[in-house]
């Protein structure tokens, strides 16, 4: 337990321990750089590699190697510092030997802390990894969209023409691997885009033939047919009316030639058999109602209303002879004799088959036109559940085309990039300062040394001033005493030194006034 210390206390600790601190402080440079002619120097030599950018254009020819250039060079460091890389180095120069007598791997351990490989804008100190391998340290967050110039490669070697040889390998094998390494990316990349594109392919001639069934299978009633089917039921039902029109006259001149027929045909058997006034009045009678259904429909210059009204008058007429002559009207012997229809019936039976000929064939084309009506009104209604079923095998056809058109495109860009890069047109490594020979060693560097055993002589020093001031327990002035006795001051006594019969100093007590109840300290 100890009182409080004041900064007066302090001073007067490091005056009486001064030596202390100040002997191992002034010997710590001294021994600093002395050590530094016992270690085995080291030199380091640096080659300076610059990126040149591609000769043709970005934008004209896209790079397939578009890796981050802080990612290719880590990947670059892995592959230098890899076993296959560095033992016929090590085997070529008989380096590391005395770790190669241990293992081969305590060989590439060291030979690893000794490589570093940083960009020129970062020139930081490197770290040291698990196993001894040297790592790049990774650059600022703000720096990785600058572009990189170049990098660094060093190499750390007990003699400087080592170094200097080890490093220009190391140089030529960063190159190396660099070329390789976009080549093969390239050739990589264009191979999966081959092969994605024959998948695209596949997918894109399925597609195509699922559209080119499903056109088949519902050929007219395609969303894009849609109008035309309407504009040809729109026609088909103009064609299906008239040709309705057609058969009505057709069916209606059939009736009217078969009851002209029928009075022709009583006619002429009325006049085989002889005149009979009764079978005349009847013939008569038929006449005139076929005359009626003949105005009703034909203008009265019609041919055969003419025709007909002039049947009529000659029957008239014939009646009113019969009745007056009371003798029956004379006939064509020849015509009566011989049984043949006269011309007026013949024409008749002639326009009654032509007429059915015709009824015929209109209702086999009425038939075809409502057969095709019906077609079209089918392919019609079945039109929305085509065009959603179209849509969807379109989309699917639209998707695999833009994909197969993407992939092709890019496969042409990536084949036009691993050409460049197999020209060696694309971005290079170029050896812009060649392995330098160090002229100093970089380790040890004396005035490091001079600097950290001045540090540590200072630390020292001050170590054991603390211990020495911590185990001092010597009475120095009225508050020691004061703080460890308990009790009040009554007086100082002098201090009188007498030494080598030389007159002693006197050191006069400081005065202080006395507080109440206390004595006045001398």
């Amino acid at each position: 337990m100890t009182r409080e210390m004041t900064f007066e206390d302090y001073w007067a600790a490091v005056k009486r321990h001064r030596w202390t601190i100040l002997i191992p402080t002034l010997l710590g440079p001294l021994l600093g750089y002395a050590l530094t002619w016992f270690l085995t120097p080291e030199y380091t030599s640096t080659s300076l590699i610059l990126i040149e950018q591609p000769k043709v254009p970005s934008n004209y020819v896209p790079s397939v190697a578009s890796t981050d250039l802080f990612t290719r060079l880590a990947t670059l460091q892995e592959q230098i510092l890899s076993r296959n890389r560095l033992q016929p180095i090590i085997e070529r120069y008989d380096l590391y030997k005395r770790e190669r007598k241990t293992s081969m791997e305590d060989a590439l351990a060291e030979m690893r802390k000794n490589i570093s490989l940083l960009p020129e804008q970062f020139q930081t100190a490197a770290t040291t990894g698990p196993g001894g391998k040297t790592l790049t340290p990774p650059p600022p967050p703000s720096a990785r969209s600058q572009t990189v110039p170049g990098f660094s490669i060093n190499y750390t070697g007990s003699s400087p023409d080592l170094a200097q040889k080890v490093c220009a390998d190391l140089t030529a094998l960063v190159i190396e691997e660099n070329l390789k390494q976009r080549e093969q990316q390239a050739q990589s990349t264009t191979e999966f885009l081959t092969s994605a594109l024959d998948n695209a392919k596949q997918r894109l001639d399925a597609a195509d033939a699922k559209l080119a069934q499903f056109k088949r299978q519902y050929l007219g009633a395609m969303p894009d047919q849609q109008q035309s089917n309407l504009q040809m039921l729109a026609a088909l039902n103009t064609q299906l009316g008239a040709v309705t029109d057609a058969l009505t006259r057709a069916q209606q001149g059939k009736h009217l030639a078969e009851s002209m027929l029928e009075q022709e045909l009583q006619a002429w058997r009325a006049s085989k058999s002889g005149n009979n006034p009764q079978a005349m009045q009847q013939d008569l009678a038929k006449m005139q109602e076929a005359l009626v259904t003949l105005q009703a429909r034909y203008t009265p210059d019609h041919p055969d209303v003419i025709k007909l009204k002039n049947d009529i008058e000659k029957l008239k007429k014939a009646i009113a002879e019969q009745q007056a002559s009371g003798t029956k009207a004379s006939v064509d012997a020849g015509s009566a004799d011989s049984g043949i229809e006269p011309p007026q019936i013949q024409k008749l039976r002639a326009e009654i088959a032509a007429a059915e000929a015709e009824i015929r064939g209109k209702t086999r084309q009425q038939e075809d036109i409502q057969r095709r009506i019906n077609a079209v009104e089918a392919r019609l209604q079945l039109s929305p559940v085509v065009e959603q079923q179209y849509k969807d095998l379109t989309r699917g056809y639209d998707e695999a085309l833009k994909l197969y058109d993407e992939l092709l495109a890019k496969r042409s860009e990536s084949e036009m990039s691993t050409e460049l890069e197999r020209r060696q047109e694309g971005e290079v490594f170029e050896v812009l300062d060649a392995a330098s020979l160090p002229d100093s060693p970089s380790f040890p560097i004396w005035w490091q040394f001079v600097l950290g055993g001045l540090g540590a002589g200072l630390m020292i020093g001050c170590g054991i001033a603390l211990l020495r001031q911590l185990g001092d327990k010597c009475i120095r002035d009225e508050r020691d005493i004061e703080f460890y006795l308990q009790l009040p001051t009554l007086a100082l006594l002098p201090v009188v030194d007498i030494g080598n019969g030389r007159r002693g100093r006197l050191k006069p007590p400081r005065r202080q006034e006395a507080l109440p109840g206390e004595v006045l300290k001398a």
